[in-house]
């Protein structure tokens, strides 16, 4: 694994001259924040050394190396999931990568089914913890200690003092936020309604199918972690209808504007 990041690295240090300070993985349908960067350099994952490649719509698969709220950043435009039958290890890959190319703080985004009877479709909620329900984990292994701990506390996964900053600009910018625990599991269909219910019970208010095996490493290698899930479909009983991947984006895409003036203005707070 070291081996196969310091590769990464070099070859990517080799195409660029920038220092990114915070890393940033943009989640489904949310892409449009690309817009907003100063971009300085863009890398395709498929010429990366030992990068894998996304293969889901509004994934579209490069690095970005920029400005966003005057700071260095690098963006990771599609990610990878487990249900498109990479490993855990391969779809944390780029995390390390991203630590190792030295950034501090990481910022993470998906589209996620609301299971809080008080969340609607479009509703923003900032992670504040998680349940993981993924068969595996990106840490099973042989474990490295340049790499990290072998047994990482999960019990500050999400920076509490960022979150406290993300919701004073939220306030400051009339932007409605929740809080709420979210649960990933593999995908790629969506639950049914019994385990939406389940879901509900054991403590989730949103359910996805990524960020969580992202966060893991990043807390075993002491990045500060900062996610938001944005409710793009509904498993509350009642409420639940029909979903599909075109419907997620969709919705996804009508609070854009409100996810990049939130974003933005945390990254110049970091």
């Amino acid at each position: 694994m070291l081996k196969k990041i310091n590769q990464s690295v070099d070859y990517i240090k080799s195409k660029i001259d920038f220092f990114p300070e915070i890393g940033i993985v943009l989640g489904s349908g949310i892409g449009g924040l690309i817009n907003e960067i100063d971009i300085k350099y863009t890398i395709d994952y498929k010429s990366i050394p030992n990068f894998p490649v996304s293969t889901v719509e509004g994934h579209k698969g490069q690095l970005v190396f920029g400005v966003l709220g005057q700071k260095n950043i690098v963006a990771m435009q599609g990610r990878f999931h487990y249900y498109e039958g990479y490993s855990m290890q391969e779809i944390t890959f780029p995390i390390r990568v991203m630590k190792f190319l030295g950034i501090k703080n990481l910022i993470l985004s998906n589209a996620t089914g609301g299971l809080n009877p008080d969340f609607e479709i479009g509703d923003i909620m900032i992670v504040k913890d998680h349940i993981n329900l993924f068969p595996d984990n990106p840490l099973i292994g042989i474990n490295n200690p340049k790499l990290g701990e072998r047994f990482p506390d999960m019990n500050n996964a999400y920076d509490k003092d960022v979150i406290d900053k993300a919701l004073d600009i939220a306030q400051k910018n009339n932007i409605n936020v929740k809080t709420g625990v979210l649960l990933s599991a593999s995908g790629p269909c969506y639950e049914t309604p019994a385990e939406y219910k389940f879901m509900r019970l054991i403590g989730a208010d949103a359910v996805g199918m990524s960020v969580i095996p992202e966060v893991i490493v990043a807390r075993q290698m002491k990045l500060s972690c900062f996610a938001i899930s944005i409710i793009s479909d509904l498993g509350i009983p009642g409420k639940i209808q029909d979903v599909s991947h075109e419907k997620v984006i969709q919705a996804v895409k009508k609070i854009e504007p409100k996810i990049f003036i939130l974003i933005k203005n945390l990254i110049y707070n970091l």
